[in-house]
């Protein structure tokens, strides 16, 4: 094995301090008042070996590690994998790391998680809320951490967070079912409390109220695993056969939904039409084609890096958190035809 080169050697090699070295790969050579020619020596003698310095003795000298901790819901979800990988491959080209990991939504997890990567001495937070991690979150803050909230916000929290408008999408996929002539329009969700679905739920709730529909509501506890979805979305349809359209509130309850409507034989779109929320390449493939809420994941991604880059780097400190809400976009595919 090569034996890693230090910084020690390359001191040696150019016959100077050690000291000297540290201050010119730090970038400290003219507060130093080292000379122009020997900086160059040690860059390009730094650039001829490849020297890497030791990230454990940087980040005692500087007291930053280049890490960010991202604190997702369910990194295999497709959406959080999206904007994982989005925010990773800009932070990576900004000197950072990504570290992150799933709470499953359990508020026990994602203190333990917090406190782990506190351990760790991350520079900032990624972090989409899990109900009952308020008081992590907001200690956090006190403490003087960037943090960032993804998909969801703490309500009566004044922090940066990046969300989307639930509220106008599940509205626009309801009023979209509504206009081709479903009357009887099921919407399947979870039993989260979380502000985002919530919001999905009132959306769909305005739209059925507008023209006096009435609503047919499936909650689904979030720690059914998916057979137990399944099941339960055959029941409700088995019960609720007026049915004529279905919306569901995130896209792994949708892949369940197709599961459960092909166990019971019914057809898309001749005897239900479907829309799910978030969209999935899946939902093109599909025969029919699913028609879905799309979700600006490159954007969302683009903005949380953005603002998280923003506070590590000290930019704009005296302003106020930053809020932004972003519109979601809706693809109409074959599962939602005019009646």
């Amino acid at each position: 094995m090569k034996k890693k080169l230090l910084i020690s050697d390359i001191a040696k090699q150019l016959n100077i301090s050690i000291t000297s070295v540290s201050f010119i790969l730090n970038g400290r050579a003219k507060e130093k008042r080292i000379s122009d020619s020997l900086a160059e020596k040690v860059l390009k003698l730094v650039e001829e070996v490849n020297y890497k310095p030791n990230q454990l003795a940087q980040s005692l000298r500087t007291g930053k590690t280049k890490t960010i901790g991202l604190i997702v819901e369910d990194i295999s979800n497709p959406f959080f994998a999206t904007i994982a990988r989005l925010i990773e491959e800009k932070a990576y080209k900004e000197g950072y790391r990504i570290i992150y990991c799933s709470t499953e939504d359990d508020k026990d997890k994602t203190h333990e998680l917090i406190s782990l990567f506190r351990d760790k001495h991350v520079d900032g937070y990624i972090i989409t809320p899990t109900q009952g991690a308020e008081d992590d979150i907001k200690e956090l803050i006190s403490d003087g951490f960037p943090v960032v909230l993804i998909d969801r916000q703490v309500i009566g929290l004044d922090s940066n967070f990046v969300v989307v408008d639930n509220l106008d999408g599940a509205y626009q996929a309801t009023s979209h079912l509504i206009g081709r002539g479903y009357k009887k329009i099921a919407f399947v969700t979870t039993d989260s409390r979380q502000n985002q679905m919530l919001l999905r739920l009132e959306g769909y709730r305005t739209a059925l109220e507008n023209l006096a529909l009435e609503p047919t509501i499936l909650e689904i506890p979030y720690s059914y695993d998916p057979e137990k979805m399944i099941r339960s979305m055959m029941s409700f349809l088995d019960e609720q056969r007026e049915v004529d359209a279905v919306f569901f509130s995130t896209n792994y309850l949708a892949l369940r939904g197709l599961e459960a409507i092909s166990r019971l034989d019914l057809a898309i779109p001749a005897q239900l039409g479907l829309v799910s929320y978030d969209d999935l390449d899946f939902f093109r493939l599909y025969k029919p084609a699913i028609t879905a809420v799309a979700q600006p994941t490159e954007d969302i991604a683009n903005q949380v890096i953005n603002i998280m880059l923003n506070l590590l780097k000290g930019e704009n400190p005296d302003t106020l958190p930053k809020p932004l809400v972003l519109p979601t976009h809706l693809i109409v595919r074959g599962s939602t035809p005019q009646k």
